[in-house]
């Protein structure tokens, strides 16, 4: 495929253009211009000379990340500080590390911008750069797996990594549109690095004289993304919430290589086993309260039917027939996620779909984590027909493809999840090494102590990441993962994973939310930041924003009552009465207005979701004050603060034109 750039040099032209320079082994290749005025993208002849006015950047530039339009100025983003996180099929895989986002509109000042709406957009997009895991090789598509690409590798030859990236996983596929539109004209391929939000660890292994490489890769799809409990179930066009794509890769050595593995894909083996996991495919959402456990709402939508098919058929297209593994339990809270997904699963019968259940914290219970190989029993037929992906050089006509996925969900797909990949992938990689002559059928990764280490903290690292995406903190449970036995000091750890959990989900998430909507193009912002002041006020009725100040002066005055002087056990008893009940009342309010103290998202609000009163489910309507009460207070209208649009007919209401290149 056509090379991309490793490195450039940035040179500022006044406020008329940006000149990135291609830097190395390209050098004598065509530089590209980016007008300020216009924003167009232009390639500029072989050795065209760089004005002398030019100031050339003290950073070197690895890779264009894109461009992006706020309110009041469009945006390059580039990547300036890399980590290579190591080699794959000879070639390096980088995470990025630092960024810099370069003005066209010379007026506009990133640091301190002339405008809060554009100084707020602009934090969005630099907490997004800064938390998220961004990786990317300017040699290997990391976007698609490996199969797919040897699949297609004779028609892939003379194309761009852009050309051929898997849609679903191209992270910044939105921030490339000016460059991928300007194509047509002039190829860009060389200046278009697809990145992938997700995960990546590599490494080597040692046994019975063979020199191997073990593997794991992650795929965030950028459809649908988002935290937690703004984004659950599926949308209407059959995308779900928190999908990803897991491919673990064992490559082996030739049986007479010496010394360190190569670095290069000269491989006697090839491996690859790709699982995925995604929500429960239908309308349904968590509704934060403030409460710990959010109001579970089912909605039952006309499209429904159809919006789950096309999620399965999608695929099943891709990956090959699905088994759809469900661990979300089987009474309580999740209980009707349980029961609408078996429906509909049932009511559509497709071809090709195979559904399996089963109730992990029942048959896990107390600590039994090894039951969970009665899951691995009902899917050994599944899993032998799927199989996995096979390269053997040595023998050709043992090449195999996987012909199916099993699809992972729990309520979250996040911790019972990640203990079922786990140990699916355990179960998988013991027969690629048995393929392989490594091991012997009645050896297995558990009875190397080395490589049984490297696998577990690779699948534990993988979990931690995947959940600290999405739900803010490190995965649960992965105690089992990490040392194959469930323990107490785990128990202690989900503990506060789960209150770090609730905090940055019920107060922080709205502003992460906002900056996934921003990055991927779900929101685009409308060149008139006073239109958008909305974003940096506090609509909310005073009474609603004193009553956290009122709480918080209410304790602080207990606190120091308690070192006051007294002259008798009871000399103090009214203050604390006063201060006490004061607290309490304040509390109650809080929890009775909870949806109010929630932090939403402000770019694609949420109200058809908290005030819908179709066909479906409602466990309760908690947070939303209390009738006659809202009246008085001037809050009949709940958090109608939230939006000035009211309700929408669809699962999100988006206030601005959205815009994707597909």
């Amino acid at each position: 495929m056509k090379p991309v750039h490793q490195r450039l040099n940035l040179y500022t032209v006044g406020d008329e253009a940006y000149v990135f320079v291609p830097n190395g082994e390209f050098a004598a290749t065509q530089s590209l211009t980016v007008h300020r005025a216009t924003g167009e993208v232009v390639l500029n002849p072989p050795h065209t000379p760089i004005p002398q006015h030019a100031i050339r950047s003290g950073k070197s530039v690895h890779g264009i990340l894109g461009m992006i339009s706020l309110s009041l100025s469009e945006y390059i983003v580039i990547i300036t500080g890399r980590e290579l996180k190591g080699r794959l099929c000879g070639h390096d895989i980088f995470r990025t590390s630092d960024f810099d986002i370069l003005p066209l509109n010379p007026n506009v000042n990133v640091i301190n911008a002339p405008h809060p709406v554009e100084g707020h957009l602009l934090a969005l997009l630099r907490s997004h750069l800064q938390s998220g895991n961004f990786l990317f090789s300017y040699g290997w598509d990391i976007t698609r797996r490996l199969q797919a690409q040897w699949v297609s590798q004779n028609i892939d030859s003379n194309k761009g990594f852009w050309e051929v990236a898997d849609d679903r996983f191209f992270w910044n596929k939105f921030l490339q549109t000016r460059f991928i539109e300007s194509s047509g004209r002039q190829d860009f391929s060389n200046f278009i690095l697809p990145v992938i939000y997700g995960t990546f660890d590599v490494r080597p292994i040692f046994i019975h004289g063979r020199h191997m490489q073990l593997a794991l890769i992650s795929r965030r799809s950028r459809y649908r993304a988002g935290t937690r409990y703004f984004r659950r179930g599926i949308d209407h066009d059959g995308h779900v919430a928190n999908f990803n794509e897991s491919e673990q890769l064992l490559f082996v050595e030739h049986q007479n290589t010496t010394g360190a593995v190569r670095a290069d894909d000269d491989f006697a083996h090839m491996f690859s086993f790709v699982q995925i996991r995604g929500s429960v495919p239908f309308f349904w959402a968590e509704v934060n309260t403030v409460r710990y456990k959010p109001d579970l709402q089912v909605m039952e939508l006309p499209d429904t039917p159809d919006a789950i098919k096309l999620h399965l058929l999608e695929q099943v297209s891709t990956y090959g027939p699905q088994t759809l593994v469900n661990l979300v339990n089987h009474k309580g809270h999740e209980k009707p996620i349980k029961d609408g997904y078996e429906r509909w699963v049932t009511q559509l019968n497709l071809p090709d779909v195979r559904y399996q259940y089963f109730d992990f914290h029942t048959e896990c219970k107390n600590m039994r984590w090894d039951r969970i190989s009665l899951l691995i029993d009902k899917l050994q037929l599944d899993l032998q027909k799927q199989g996995y992906f096979h390269i053997d050089s040595i023998n050709p006509q043992s090449n195999k493809l996987q012909s199916g996925t099993v699809r992972t969900n729990c309520m979250d797909n996040l911790d019972r999840t990640n203990v079922v990949q786990a140990t699916l992938a355990k179960h998988t990689l013991n027969k690629q090494l048995q393929e392989a002559g490594v091991l012997t059928k009645e050896q297995g990764v558990d009875d190397f102590e080395t490589l049984s280490k490297d696998f577990r903290e690779m699948w534990a690292d993988h979990a931690d990441a995947i959940s600290k995406a999405y739900a803010g903190s490190g995965a649960l449970k992965s105690d089992f993962t990490r040392t194959n036995e469930r323990t107490r000091k785990g128990l202690l750890e989900d503990g506060v994973k789960s209150i770090l959990r609730y905090l940055k989900n019920n107060f922080l998430d709205g502003a992460r939310q906002d900056a996934y909507d921003l990055f991927t193009g779900t929101w685009i912002p409308r060149r008139n930041p006073s239109s958008m002041n909305y974003l940096v006020s506090d609509p909310r009725p005073l009474i609603i924003r004193s009553a956290p100040a009122t709480a918080s002066f209410s304790l602080f005055m207990i606190c120091a009552g308690l070192t006051l002087p007294r002259s008798s056990d009871y000399s103090l008893v009214y203050y604390f009465f006063l201060w006490i009940m004061l607290l309490l009342a304040a509390t109650i309010f809080m929890v009775t207005y909870g949806i109010n103290y929630v932090s939403w998202p402000k770019l694609v609000l949420l109200d058809s979701i908290i005030y819908y009163d179709g066909p479906g489910y409602r466990s309760a309507k908690h947070g939303m004050g209390l009738k006659g009460v809202n009246v008085k207070l001037g809050l009949d209208n709940g958090t109608k603060w939230l939006s000035n649009k009211g309700k929408v007919g669809k699962e999100e209401s988006i206030p601005m034109t959205r815009k994707r290149v597909d």
